[in-house]
């Protein structure tokens, strides 16, 4: 658009200009014409020699006699026209008024026609080729002038262009090389980012490479937990076939046991109390594995959002509950109990929040010694109802409490380890916890181990109420301690 505006204004102003010049040289040929003064018995020439025209002056006289004419050339003589010559200027002019013809061996005039009363007319003329020239010079001048400053009007866009499009060729760049990296399996890492200093957020491009450093990063985020969950995954698949495979491997070798003494003597009393014993501990094995798989299943429908039927839970109850189950279960450790006076009521599954602090609670009694108390407390705390279990064991090795929470995590790592389980417990209780809303974390360090429960506090009337808060709660916490 530009160099379309340019070159119609070199075009405009060429065309204007040579107006203007056509118009003064006839201003000029008018201006001479009417300073002619000839007499009947005079010619073209004699009027020529007598004048002060300058060079190129072209005359043409016709009286009643005859038709004369003549020129001045460049050395200011007065040269006539011949016959031929006048003839074919005479034919060339228009009547009245100005005319522009050619002249042979002369070039092109601009002719002006005066009539006389008397019938005599002259005609004077002025070479155009000062004005022609005039123009050309005009005109070269012009697209000199527009060609250069197209030149520097592409070479500067041109700049400016590649200047402004840097970050956007950075962007592109970028994403090609990312678009190369292998991601469908394996540990991936992206190294790759815009430049900062293309990534301006205060730029329109610039907030295009933010963007995509912005995007790389979280994608980076999800490879990297995409292959943390794979790496879990099989670590999960291990352990959940370990699990599996030790409760078959006894369930297999005990019915083979059994079968072979019912082949050898099946009517002696020892097979009898050996199929017995046998089929008590194939029992105790298919139990094991039942509850593995239902701990497993529980699993699955928590992450799906499933298996929770809400009512009014009174957790200062289920706390009191739980901890007189542990004090059996647990008869060697000292079991300790804060609930408060008033009942603290909240929307939840009774049956799954029982569970979440039975798990805490067997958690707390496995893995500390003889004679460590565990002391449970149920609070209101900032809009938030809090159960905590804190107990002044060894307390968690460091090196597994980011993971403390993942299935399968034990802190005896080892597939012969001495505290029994299937390291599910946790797990499951973060995830009815997190089902519910709420948050599960763990404080520990020698001596002082605390988890603690938050979850949202929704009040519930009194109506709507499964248990009885007018004196149950003190009862049950009175016969818990």
């Amino acid at each position: 658009m530009v160099s379309l505006i340019l070159i119609a204004v070199g075009l405009a102003t060429g065309t204007i200009l040579g107006t203007i010049l056509r118009e003064n040289l006839d201003a000029q040929v008018q201006s001479a014409t009417a300073e002619i003064r000839a007499t009947p018995d005079q010619t073209a020439a004699d009027v020529l020699q007598a004048s002060r025209e300058g060079a190129g002056t072209l005359l043409i006289m016709r009286t009643v006699d005859e038709t004369t004419g003549a020129y001045i050339d460049d050395d200011q003589d007065v040269v006539p026209l011949a016959a031929e010559e006048l003839r074919r200027v005479v034919d060339a002019i228009d009547y009245p008024g100005f005319s522009t013809i050619t002249v042979p061996g002369m070039g092109e005039y601009r002719v002006f026609v005066r009539a006389e009363p008397s019938g005599l007319f002259a005609v004077l003329g002025l070479p155009t080729t000062e004005v022609s020239a005039t123009i050309a010079r005009i005109l070269t001048t012009v697209t000199l002038v527009t060609a250069g400053g197209l030149l520097l009007l592409a070479a500067a866009t041109a700049l400016i262009i590649r200047s402004s499009l840097r970050p956007l060729r950075a962007v592109a760049d970028t994403a090609t090389r990312v678009a190369a990296l292998p991601m469908s399996h394996g540990d991936v890492s992206i190294a790759e980012r815009v430049p900062e200093s293309e990534a301006d957020p205060d730029t329109e491009i610039g907030r295009v490479g933010a963007a995509l450093n912005t995007l790389l990063d979280h994608v980076g985020e999800s490879l990297t937990a995409r292959q943390r969950n794979e790496e879990r995954m099989r670590a999960f698949v291990a352990d959940a076939s370990h699990e599996l495979r030790t409760p078959l491997a006894s369930i297999r070798g005990y019915s083979e046991l059994s079968l072979r003494a019912l082949r050898v003597a099946p009517t002696a009393p020892e097979t009898a109390d050996q199929t017995q014993q046998s089929l008590e501990r194939i029992q105790a094995q298919s139990l094991r594995m039942t509850s593995l798989v239902e701990d497993l299943l529980l699993l699955a429908r928590l992450d799906e959002g499933q298996e929770l039927v809400y009512g009014s839970v009174d957790l200062s109850q289920l706390a009191i509950e739980a901890v007189g189950d542990a004090r059996v279960a647990g008869e060697d450790h000292v079991w300790r109990l804060d609930v408060g006076e008033d009942p603290v009521v909240i929307a939840g599954d009774g049956a799954r929040l029982h569970q979440v602090a039975a798990n805490l609670l067997a958690n707390a009694r496995i893995h500390t010694p003889t004679g460590t108390t565990v002391t449970t407390t149920v609070t209101r705390e900032d809009g938030a109802a809090v159960l905590r279990v804190h107990d002044d064991g060894p307390g968690v090795d460091p090196g597994i409490v980011d993971e403390l929470f993942e299935r399968f995590a034990r802190a005896d790592r080892s597939r012969t380890r001495q505290t029994g389980g299937t390291g599910l417990g946790l797990s499951i209780a973060d995830a009815i916890v997190k089902a519910h809303h709420g948050e599960l974390t763990v404080d520990s360090r020698p001596g002082d181990t605390t988890f603690e429960v938050r979850l949202p506090f929704v009040a519930v009337d009194a109506d709507e109420q499964d248990v009885d808060t007018d004196d149950g709660t003190a009862q049950a916490a009175t016969a818990a301690s």
